[in-house]
């Protein structure tokens, strides 16, 4: 409570830091982990679909990329469908793979904010912690000076106040780079997950497009 003003400051910052750590760690693990289970589940209804059609109908008007995936190849195929009698259906892949990529990358990025903070928390807050112990340390040797003594009870608050600071920098930074390479690792695998149902959607595609030439009763008994 009797530190320096600046040593104070420090402190609080890094306090506040610590917070936001915590706070980010908790609002993100439940984003990432609700985002997973709702691209597993359009994952398994895209697999499980015989069709582009069988697999929106599975996923309904639910949300998320898995979902906003087989809507925009859907929409492709409604936009080129009178085009589709008199070319290949490559151009028409092609267009979806944008679309799909564009898709997969919009959500990565979703998934990602926040991150950012935590690796900036992680790599400036041993420094900020060493900024407050220079100061603590460097006032330390001003009161030595004035009192012209190195009497332990001169010294030692000083010394604390720095020793305190560079706790707070540690405090805030470890679980900062901790929680940073856990949402690392599990943004990846949401990633994954999403190439997973992007290659799901195309592959419905690429057999529907098979068996446009197909006569009717061929294709309902395929489907």
């Amino acid at each position: 409570m009797n530190a320096d003003i600046v040593v104070k400051a420090v402190m609080i910052g890094l306090a506040f830091a610590s917070l936001v750590t915590w706070t980010i760690w908790l609002a993100k693990s439940l984003e990432i982990l609700g985002g997973k289970l709702r691209a597993r589940r359009a994952v398994d209804a895209i697999a499980n679909a015989a069709t582009l059609m069988q697999a929106g109908r599975a996923l309904g008007h639910s949300g998320g990329p898995g979902a906003l995936l087989v809507r925009a190849a859907e929409e492709e195929r409604a936009l080129s469908a009178g085009a589709l009698d008199h070319v290949s259906g490559d151009g028409l892949k092609e267009r979806v793979t944008s679309r799909l990529s564009r898709i997969e990358a919009a959500a990565s990025r979703r998934m990602s904010r926040g991150t950012g903070l935590l690796a900036t928390i992680g790599s400036t807050a041993p420094f900020v912690g060493l900024f407050g112990t220079v100061w603590g340390i460097m006032n330390a040797f001003i009161g030595i000076s004035q009192a012209q003594t190195t009497n332990l009870a001169v010294v030692a608050p000083g010394i604390a106040e720095a020793l305190l600071a560079t706790a707070m920098g540690l405090v805030a930074a470890i679980p900062a780079v901790v929680v940073y390479n856990v949402f690392a690792r599990s943004i990846a695998g949401y990633r994954q997950i999403l190439v997973d149902a992007s290659a799901g959607v195309e592959r419905l595609l690429s057999r529907d497009l098979d068996f446009r030439t197909v006569p009717p009763a061929s294709a309902i008994a395929a489907e």
